[in-house]
């Protein structure tokens, strides 16, 4: 995996989880597609465009597939078991080695935080499973901006350089997916587009 990382210094680093820290996106898809068929969708959920919306908050994410494919849902309720069955599927979640290795470099320089599109019973849990939780004491999700506000919106970022205590213009931001990208774009942050693990 080739990283293009910008040149300069750095005062802190933001990372997204899923698809760029870890390889979860496939068992993402995967809860996405059984959940959403338990709530009237026929046939597979479209691949491209879950790919399409990586980083966007879960209950958003339930509102969107869901429309896409024609059905009215009740966001929460898919939401909640689509969390469900990928918890099950926790034990097929790996780490990407280089961006870990970029983080575990970054963290021993200066601060470093997580920012998610996933909420933290899901997001926790993953880190705890792929041996990362301790890397990472600052992990801002959906649940802590304003609704609504999530990737691609700012606020996230912005609320990741606050509690790290670094100016948004001195953050780099590894992300996997177009929302993010625009989010840290948006709040001021310089990037590193972390290829797509698809499989």
């Amino acid at each position: 995996m080739q990283l293009e990382i910008p040149p300069g210094e750095f005062a802190a680093t933001i990372f997204d989880l899923d698809g760029t820290l870890v390889d979860s996106m496939p068992a993402h898809y995967l809860a996405w597609d059984a959940a959403l068929h338990a709530h009237g969708v026929s046939g597979a959920v479209d691949e491209d465009y879950f790919y399409a919306l990586g980083g966007v908050p879960t209950h958003r994410v339930a509102e969107l597939l869901a429309a896409h494919h024609g059905v009215r849902v009740d966001p929460d309720a898919v939401a909640i078991l689509k969390e469900e069955l990928y918890l099950e599927r926790l034990s097929s979640v790996a780490v990407i080695e280089p961006v870990v290795a970029e983080a575990r470099r970054a963290a021993s320089r200066h601060p470093v935080a997580i920012a998610t599109g996933g909420l933290p019973e899901v997001a926790i849990p993953a880190l705890e499973a792929v041996g990362l939780r301790s890397l990472f004491p600052i992990v801002i999700t959906p649940r802590d901006v304003a609704p609504g506000r999530g990737k691609p919106e700012p606020d996230m970022f912005l609320l990741a350089a606050e509690r790290m205590r670094v100016r948004p213009e001195h953050c780099l931001v590894f992300e996997d997916a177009e929302p993010g990208i625009a989010a840290a774009r948006a709040a001021g942050m310089a990037t590193v587009r972390v290829p797509s693990r698809r499989r």
